[in-house]
């Protein structure tokens, strides 16, 4: 990196100097090498375009091997043709219009599975449904639609996940970064590299930097002693086609970025103020228009009627159906218990659920006592207090089934936070500050801090500290598919890696 500090001639009044380096960027490890036509527009529009081409190949090809190991012709490839790139058209839009196409969305690669399947299979529904009622669906084999399904989500996904690693790798190494910059920091402010590491990974290349002295910042005589520099800094952007100017300091700073604003006024290019530590974690909440102004939601509020309607619509279809699926096994699971040990079948304890109001759960019994009141020992490894079935129940999640029937009656979701003992609740909201945002929603059979590991006892503060931070983040991020996920990602869980006991 090549550095040259510029100095005034005379030294400043109180510095002794002026304290200002014009720099070259660090960046030539990403640029040496890079080709100038690769920008991110062009890149999402090429991952589109094979998106595109993935779903047409695995349309005509899935219908040709069809036909042939059937033995009969294939006949109207054509059709097939227009099929497969009609179904690649609606995908594609689907996709874009979700901003699946962002080279950030691209990187994350468990959303864009999620994406990819959710929208593959609205796609054929919708398509179906209209080729059934135009009544156009005998024109195709109804085995080779349920190929072209299979195979191109399939093709689909491994698509995705080349993508995404290849996308990654491409950021890291800057190969995006194409649009020429200038950028002006706060001498020795923390974020700087960071900031600038970032810019050059999301299509930005640093061609200079200019730092200033925090002192000098603060100065109201900033302009009269910096001004030639900016000036400087200006013909510089003006014979390198600079596209941006991005200032990195304190927000503040405000004299300073209006000096610096008024300076650069020259410049027909946009300048951006890259948020400071104190705000940035602030505008990672989604943005809302309150009025004539803009606000940064750090909590929302509890799920809207239409949210409240779809996630109760899908615990009422969702449990309905768990309850026929799972009959025979809770049937069973009632004549063991009852068969093993004294006591009733089913255990009945105060929790609380939706705004702290306190229901009565249903479980299915492994213990030998009936614990209920101001005083409740959680469950632990080996714990004498299990029957010899309830260690089976509780390792496979079985005990959990009777919550079904708090679903149905409403004191329960499918997903949410788990509900607590009374006893526990009390404890935890004294000694967790945001403990009583969990009950914005109503507890779940299963949440977002159990598929993440934070299942079973807690058997520290920081355990349950980090299981409400789950729950909260579950809170502010409600979607419907994100309940969805959360269900397939217990059952894998339960299958997979038992933690209860």
């Amino acid at each position: 990196m090549t550095v040259t500090s510029i100095r005034p001639s005379r030294p400043g009044p109180e510095h002794g100097g002026l304290d200002i380096d014009i720099s070259e960027a660090p960046t030539a490890k990403f640029t040496s090498s890079r080709p100038t036509w690769l920008r991110p527009a062009i890149a999402e529009g090429l991952l589109a375009i094979t998106d595109g081409i993935v779903i047409v190949t695995c349309g005509v090809a899935c219908a040709v091997i069809y036909h042939l190991s059937s033995w009969s012709a294939v006949g109207k490839a054509d059709v097939y043709a227009a099929a497969s790139i009609l179904v690649a058209i609606n995908f594609g839009l689907l996709v874009a219009v979700q901003h699946g196409y962002r080279l950030k969305s691209i990187t994350n690669l468990r959303r864009q599975w999620r994406l990819a399947a959710v929208t593959w299979t609205v796609v054929f529904a919708a398509l179906l449904a209209i080729a059934f009622t135009m009544k156009v669906s005998e024109e195709f084999s109804r085995g080779a639609i349920l190929l072209f399904y299979l195979v191109g989500l399939i093709a689909l996904l491994l698509w995705k996940a080349t993508a995404s690693r290849l996308t990654l790798r491409a950021l890291r190494e800057g190969a995006f970064a194409n649009s020429r910059i200038v950028l002006i920091a706060e001498m020795g402010l923390p974020a700087s590299s960071t900031a600038m590491i970032e810019l050059c990974q999301h299509g930005y290349r640093v061609m200079r930097t200019l730092e200033i002295r925090t002192s000098l910042l603060a100065s109201p005589l900033l302009m009269s002693r910096i001004g030639s520099r900016m000036e400087e800094l200006a013909t510089y952007a003006r014979q390198n086609q600079i596209e941006h100017v991005f200032l990195l300091m304190g927000w503040d700073r405000q004299h300073a970025i209006d000096s610096i604003l008024d300076t650069l006024k020259v410049l027909p290019i946009p300048i951006h103020l890259v948020p400071d530590a104190n705000v940035s974690r602030f505008l990672r909440y989604p943005l809302v228009n309150a009025g004539s102004t803009w606000t940064a939601e750090l909590r929302r509020a509890p799920l809207s009627w239409k949210e409240r309607f779809t996630k109760r619509a899908f615990d009422l279809v969702g449990a309905s159906l768990a309850l026929i699926v799972f009959a025979p096994v809770m049937v069973l699971t009632a004549l063991l218990i009852k068969a093993s040990s004294r006591g009733p079948v089913f255990f009945r304890q105060t929790r609380n659920g939706f705004n702290g109001g306190a229901f009565r759960i249903f479980k299915f019994r492994t213990m030998h006592v009936l614990e209920d009141g101001p005083t409740i020992v959680q469950a632990s490894k080996n714990d004498p207090r299990v029957t010899s079935i309830g260690k089976w129940l509780r390792k496979t999640s079985i005990d959990e089934l009777p919550q079904l029937f708090n679903v149905l009656v409403g004191e329960m979701s499918l997903v949410g936070p788990r509900p607590h003992a009374a006893a526990h609740n009390s404890e935890y909201e004294r000694i967790i500050g945001h403990y009583a945002f969990r009950h914005h929603v109503k507890p779940g059979i299963t949440g977002w801090a159990q598929v993440n590991g934070y299942r079973g006892e807690t058997r520290t503060l920081e355990l349950m500290e980090r299981r409400v931070e789950h729950d909260l983040w579950y809170i502010n991020n409600w979607s419907l598919m994100l309940d969805v996920s959360i269900l397939l990602r217990t059952i894998a869980a339960t299958v997979t890696k038992p933690s209860a006991y």
